[in-house]
């Protein structure tokens, strides 16, 4: 029997089981070269890491990019579970519930609660993460919101009561405070260096569950939602969902650049897309909170929207690029300007504007006082017009509804405030009054958080002062003309007793 042949098959079988096993093993710098059009490297060779180009940070070798451990191990101490709870007559904003979206795919975060107008307690969850050795906390402002007991658990379960520092609803950040010193901090990155296709991860407490990691890419920069004119937002394909709300955006560097703060959704989980707040913004937000106590925006006082080919032809633009103005506030800075309705604002301070949903954001981070540069398209022409911002005029509550200490409640059960003229361009009304938290006989009623008051028993309201002569004056029952979603509605509404 002739064994050299079969010596020869069994030695030709290892070779092809080898060669399969490199086949299948995966190989990063294999795939790069081949996709470059370069050689493999030979089998068995040790390769060496990519030389950092001039305008990509380097990663610290400390922090590989295939294993986040060390990223995770790097952040996971400065980041803190969430749990608050609200009583029962305190009712949460539209946006923070879920439960009240109306079919808006575009959801917060926040935990499991009690059905909208529950007159039990309703405990909720989220995420944080701490800034400054001294115990200074960033979130959302929906996590926190209405809350009358913060509690706040650290990565080594130590538990802290949290103070609500401020709040600021247009960013949807928050301020919380712990008592203590020498708490781990997160390293603070830079959002605008941050480039589409890199990796990213989100930790937090999602459905409860602590210090959960989970990772993915940025999708997009300076992405605008609905109703959230004033946050250039990063879209990822990150793992989020309720509880994960509030915590860090960590980029590979073990950098904090965002806040996560929403998804877009059509069954309330992850699906996908989830968008984080830029951490300069928040941390724009947290300064002036703890310095000045609020927030202080710009405002020029016009409401734009996008161009399309045919209307940036009929203007005499060759791209639809810029923001079309099509209302110019009379009282308004840009009006003193000069800027007219039908203009094109093709730059901001030198800066192109690609598009309407684009120039909010910058204006508002513009100091009152300070000057906008615009440069306009009108009639065929260019010319640069300045513009002297004034502050976006955003009273948190200006109801006079809303129960002092020791006070009873007012007769309707309101809390109103008005509307900016840039919120009821964004919503599209001529509404003036919004409906910001409901007691008493208006929950009784239905009226909800979020409706837009138009009338009470056939006479125009515009403004707090008329709300409230028009109460005093009635005997018992009223009938309130709101706008919800679009549509105009009329509830009945029966008055407590006057007290004597």
């Amino acid at each position: 029997m002739n064994k050299r042949p079969l010596s020869l098959a069994l030695i030709l079988l290892v070779v092809l089981a080898l060669g399969v096993t490199g086949l299948i093993t995966f190989r990063p710098d294999v795939l790069s070269n081949l996709i470059q059009g370069q050689p493999a490297p030979p089998m068995g060779t040790a390769t060496q890491p990519p030389t950092p180009s001039s305008n990509r940070p380097a990663v610290p070798s400390a922090l590989d990019t295939s294993d986040f451990s060390a990223i995770a191990a790097l952040s996971a101490p400065s980041v803190v579970n969430i749990s608050t709870r609200v009583e029962g007559d305190q009712q949460a904003d539209e946006k923070d519930d879920p439960d009240r979206q109306g079919g808006d795919p575009f959801l917060p975060f926040f935990g499991p609660q009690e059905a909208p107008q529950s007159p039990l307690p309703r405990e909720g969850m989220g995420s944080g993460f701490i800034v400054r050795k001294d115990g200074v906390i960033l979130t959302n402002a929906h996590v926190v919101h209405g809350a009358t007991d913060v509690s706040v658990k650290l990565h080594d379960r130590r538990e802290f009561k949290a103070k609500v520092v401020g709040v600021d609803k247009l960013s949807d950040t928050a301020v919380l405070k712990i008592e203590g010193g020498d708490f781990p901090v997160v390293p603070i990155g830079n959002p605008n260096e941050t480039r589409v296709g890199e990796w990213v991860l989100a930790i937090g407490s999602p459905f409860g569950f602590e210090n959960t990691v989970t990772a993915g890419i940025v999708s997009a920069k300076a992405r605008a939602l609905p109703e959230e004119g004033y946050v250039p937002f990063i879209q990822t394909d990150v793992a989020v969902n309720p509880g994960n709300s509030g915590g860090p955006l960590i980029n590979t560097r073990g950098e904090v650049i965002g806040i996560n703060s929403q998804i877009y959704s059509s069954s309330g989980g992850y699906q996908g897309l989830s968008f984080a707040i830029p951490i300069d913004v928040a941390l724009d937000v947290e300064s002036q909170i703890l310095e000045k106590g609020k927030v202080v925006r710009g405002r020029i006082g016009v409401s734009v929207q996008d161009l399309s080919q045919g209307l940036a032809e009929s203007f005499g633009l060759e791209n639809p690029d810029g923001a079309l103005v099509g209302m110019v506030n009379p009282e308004g800075p840009a009006a003193k300007a000069g800027v007219k309705p039908g203009d094109v604002i093709l730059a901001l301070n030198g800066e192109k504007v690609i598009d309407s949903r684009s120039l909010p954001p910058r204006v508002a981070v513009l100091k009152p006082g300070s000057h906008a540069g615009l440069l306009i398209h009108r009639e065929g022409k260019r010319q640069t017009i300045d513009v002297t911002v004034e502050a976006l005029d955003d009273t948190p509550d200006a109801s006079p509804e809303k129960p002092a200490k020791g006070e009873k409640p007012g007769r309707l059960g309101l809390s109103i405030r008005p509307l900016s003229p840039e919120e009821r361009q964004k919503r599209g009304t001529e509404a003036v009054l919004l409906i910001e938290r409901v007691q008493g006989p208006a929950l009784k009623a239905g009226i909800q958080p979020g409706d837009l008051l138009l009338a009470i028993n056939g006479q125009k309201v515009t403004d707090v002062e008329s709300v409230r002569q028009i109460s005093d004056r009635a005997p018992s029952h009223l009938a309130l003309l709101i706008e919800r979603e679009g549509h105009a509605l009329f509830i009945p509404l029966i008055l407590e007793p006057k007290t004597k």
